[in-house]
């Protein structure tokens, strides 16, 4: 909401992207333990959303509000990702989600006149590729686990799941109050 004053946004109309951003990272976070083969974790089934999220935001409030809900987003999860999964996990999803997810406003905004599906399947493409490098590098780099595979299998459910979520978007983004405001 616009306050009727000063013509600011309010914070309360960010507070269900924000909130949607903390619960997707954090999930995701926890799920990543949990591999459901030699090429794939459950967290790559997840964190696709958290860029549905952001391209929501960006198409109806604009690139500063979606970095908004990027970086309180960011701090939430962050606090709740060391509380819920360990430390190297947590920085590693700090560090990926707050490049990535800036990378994904940057270029979504400099798409948003092109055709509907363009904005959000290009940001969202080039954003995982730069989430899963820094995210799986810094993670299990040296832990001997199989993260080269994961991060493949990774990308690979990221641009699918993309794909999938772009009805969505295109559903989400047409509703009424939803539509794009500017």
């Amino acid at each position: 909401m616009t306050h009727p004053e000063t013509g600011r946004m309010s914070w309360t109309s960010l507070a269900l992207p924000v909130a949607a951003m903390a619960v997707v990272v954090v999930a995701s976070n926890i799920l990543v333990g949990y591999p459901l083969n030699d090429w794939l974790t459950w967290g790559a089934l997840s964190y696709p959303v958290a860029f549905l999220v952001t391209d929501l935001t960006n198409r109806r409030f604009g690139p500063e509000r979606a970095r908004r809900v990027v970086y309180v987003g960011f701090a939430l999860a962050v606090v709740l990702s060391i509380a819920l999964a360990t430390p190297r996990i947590a920085l590693a999803s700090g560090t990926a989600f707050l490049l990535a997810q800036t990378l994904d406003v940057q270029v979504f905004d400099r798409l948003r006149n092109r055709v509907w599906w363009l904005p959000p399947l290009v940001s969202s493409t080039l954003g995982s590729a730069l989430d899963t490098v820094l995210f799986f590098t810094l993670a299990f780099a040296g832990t001997g686990l199989p993260w080269i595979g994961w991060a493949v299998g990774d990308y690979g459910v990221k641009v699918a799941v993309a794909l999938a979520l772009l009805p969505a978007f295109r559903l989400l983004a047409r509703a009424p109050g939803l539509a794009a405001a500017r």
